[in-house]
């Protein structure tokens, strides 16, 4: 019996292409990873990836631990900082939501939308609030998230069609995949300027959200989240919206 591993042939890909692959190889769900998982998940041998690794780490761009894990190096961390979401947005942002936080008592967000997905880049907890279940750098879904419909609701109507084009997934019974019905709910949520989410994403998950337009492009959209299924939420929607409206209106500012 041949127990050869077989790699996809990455290899003829540029050294540049190769070492983002090697980057490219951790995400949320997956911190910290070996070397034979890098190399698996990267699609290289893993002679090529361990190379890469010791240059990266060298570099401070990866870390590895005592058990020979290697995971993200505060090298990328610190260039992370230097990008327009976090750099810019997440900086002017804090004041507005530390305000929220402080009338609601609840968990808020600020997210962004990147390709089909909205991706969380701040989050507030506070004593009051249940413990979060979510994570700053983390992916959602546009279709069963508060701040992800928000996003939608204002993007382009070109991309709105791709989005409805796609396989809706279903993560709860209160999933919304029926594309004519989620339609309506993008058109209820421009016009009352707010979305609404209950139990849509995750079981017990409620969630309130406003956007956050520049000149009337949606930058952002901030959110209040409890994961208690409260379904009186909606009724901090006034604060929510104000608390975005703020960041829009202080965004048109600094950039005017």
């Amino acid at each position: 019996m041949n127990n050869e591993v077989v790699y996809p042939k990455n290899t003829s890909k540029s050294v540049t292409a190769r070492a983002l692959a090697v980057l490219g190889a951790f995400n949320v769900s997956e911190p910290s990873l070996t070397l034979s998982q890098l190399a698996r998940i990267a699609g290289l041998p893993i002679p090529t990836v361990f190379r890469f690794a010791g240059e990266l780490e060298e570099g401070g761009f990866l870390d590895r631990d005592d058990a020979g894990r290697y995971s993200l190096g505060v090298k990328l961390w610190e260039m992370g900082l230097l990008t327009p979401v976090h750099g810019h947005l997440r900086e002017i942002a804090m004041p507005f939501l530390l305000n929220l936080q402080y009338d609601c008592r609840e968990i808020v967000q600020l997210a962004v939308r990147d390709g089909v997905d909205a991706i969380y880049v701040e989050k507030l907890t506070s004593e009051e609030s249940v413990p979060v279940q979510s994570r700053i750098g983390a992916r959602i879904p546009l279709h069963a998230t508060g701040v992800g419909k928000v996003l939608l609701a204002y993007s382009p109507e070109s991309f709105i069609e791709v989005v409805m084009a796609m396989q809706l997934p279903r993560y709860t019974p209160e999933t919304q995949t029926n594309k004519r019905a989620l339609a309506k709910d993008l058109a209820v949520i421009k016009a009352q300027g707010y979305a609404k989410s209950h139990q849509e994403y995750l079981v017990g998950s409620t969630s309130v959200a406003a956007p956050v337009l520049v000149n009337g492009v949606i930058r952002a959209s901030i959110g209040i989240v409890n994961y208690a299924a409260r379904e009186d939420l909606d009724t901090f929607a006034p604060s929510v919206l104000r608390a975005a409206n703020a960041l829009g209106r202080r965004l048109e500012e600094i950039e005017s």
